[in-house]
């Protein structure tokens, strides 16, 4: 199968879709496309995505998925080894729980247009934007940390292989990093973190290790 995937090194969303690619072993080419220069509101990519967002998959045959949950549920589908979701229905729901409170309540309120937003209506400087970040991550994490105090939390997210939870959580760890938000009170985050980002196949979705990223 060929896969092209339009993205942004920097990108938290295009972090979780290089990871599970990489964790199902697909190979995909690498189109790149610079947020803060606009690139992905020229009119090619806008054909492809009218939301004008990345990642973006094309298939072979030239058919575009977006948003990245939706394409990890295709993959999950169409390549369903390695598992990304427990075999269980209370197992997959808590590992989607656990996924969504960062895809859903962190992700929609810090992302690129936001604080751009902030900085043109409101006149929020780094200083504010950064003090914005940071309180969001924090009002998931906190919790999140507290869900990861479950029996079934093993080595990962959610038992002893990665999955969904965790392509999520390592993509928003990596974006913290940029903010300068540590994980000091978060120790079961940051043992997760740790373990995850010693696997070939999430070390090498991580934001520094992309083409773009010079």
């Amino acid at each position: 199968m060929t896969l092209t995937l339009h993205n942004y090194f920097r990108s938290s969303t295009s972090t979780r879709l290089r990871a599970a690619l990489n964790l199902k072993g697909m190979e995909y080419g690498y189109v790149a496309y610079a947020l803060r220069e606009g690139e992905h509101r020229a009119p090619g990519f806008l054909a492809r995505n009218p939301q004008g967002l990345v990642p973006a998959l094309e298939l072979g045959d030239g058919t575009t998925l977006t948003q990245s949950l939706a394409i990890i549920e295709w993959l999950e589908e169409t390549q369903p080894e390695p598992a990304l979701l427990p075999a269980d229905p209370l197992g997959r729901a808590r590992v989607r729980g656990l996924a969504y409170m960062i895809s859903c309540e962190i992700h929609p309120l810090n992302n690129l247009r936001v604080l751009r937003r902030l900085s043109d209506q409101f006149g929020a400087d780094d200083a504010a934007q950064v003090a914005w970040f940071t309180h969001w991550v924090e009002a998931t994490f906190d919790p999140f940390e507290q869900a990861l105090q479950s029996p079934d939390t093993g080595v990962y997210c959610h038992g002893n292989a990665p999955g969904l939870a965790d392509i999520c959580l390592y993509a928003q760890v990596w974006n913290n990093k940029r903010f300068g938000i540590a994980l000091d009170r978060w120790s079961t985050v940051a043992r997760i973190f740790e373990a995850l980002d010693a696997l070939p196949a999430f070390a090498d979705a991580a934001p520094p290790r992309q083409p773009d990223a010079s």
